[in-house]
């Protein structure tokens, strides 16, 4: 393990840790090295190896049991993960989001109940434009509306993948309104709460694909030139 030497000695540590985790040295659900252990391998104090601590237990890759250590709850940091999403090519992000947010409204069709209907309108009207209030209060209506048909999914994990996913999904939306890529209207946003409450999964499924549609064909050609 390298010693932590940048200035911000909490963070290093915590990314000293962090890649000892992903690289496997403590397994998942081993218990890691106490507080002093820690500090001596890191050159830091115990007060910087408890706050490197408290960050990971935040991230979800460790946990605290008390009076009785520090234990690897997972070897997957999603930080990480978050920012190659973010990383990767705008198609690439709206076929991941298509993907998901295809498979949310089959789901929906098929569990969703009148309140989740009525909620869904609620937040299509409520989304209005970019004029109403400017880019970024636009983006998180948007977000809200379909996080609404996930929602209704009644499928745990996926609502958690959305979440996970929404900062690049916030900016994948606003890189279709910052640029020439087309931005699907309110009839295509309508379509898919009308297809969710149809309670017909193949509508609610193709409604999502005729609104995805337009952006990905445009990502095609530019991505051709």
């Amino acid at each position: 393990m390298q010693p932590a030497i940048r200035t911000n000695l909490a963070d290093s540590a915590a990314e000293s840790l962090r890649a000892e985790i992903a690289g496997g040295r403590w397994a998942l659900g081993s218990r890691i090295p106490n507080e002093a252990a820690l500090s001596g391998m890191l050159l830091v104090s115990r007060g910087t190896v408890r706050e490197a601590v408290r960050t990971l237990v935040s991230q979800g890759l460790l946990e605290t049991r008390q009076g009785s250590g520090t234990y690897v709850r997972s070897t997957v940091d999603p930080a990480a993960a978050l920012d190659r999403v973010k990383r990767a090519g705008l198609r690439d992000q709206w076929e991941a989001r298509a993907a998901l947010d295809v498979e949310a409204a089959r789901l929906a069709a098929l569990r969703h109940v009148p309140a989740d209907i009525e909620r869904m309108r609620s937040l299509l009207s409520a989304r209005g434009t970019v004029a109403d209030g400017g880019r970024e209060a636009f983006i998180r209506r948007d977000i809200a509306f379909h996080r609404s048909i996930v929602e209704a999914s009644g499928n745990r994990a996926m609502l958690e993948l959305y979440d996970f996913f929404t900062a690049a999904i916030a900016e994948t939306i606003h890189s279709t309104i910052a640029s020439d890529l087309p931005e699907p209207d309110v009839r295509a946003h309508a379509a898919i709460v009308d297809g969710v409450a149809s309670g017909d999964p193949d509508r609610a499924a193709a409604a999502v694909r005729a609104f995805m549609a337009p952006v990905l064909l445009e990502l095609d050609r530019l991505l051709s030139q």
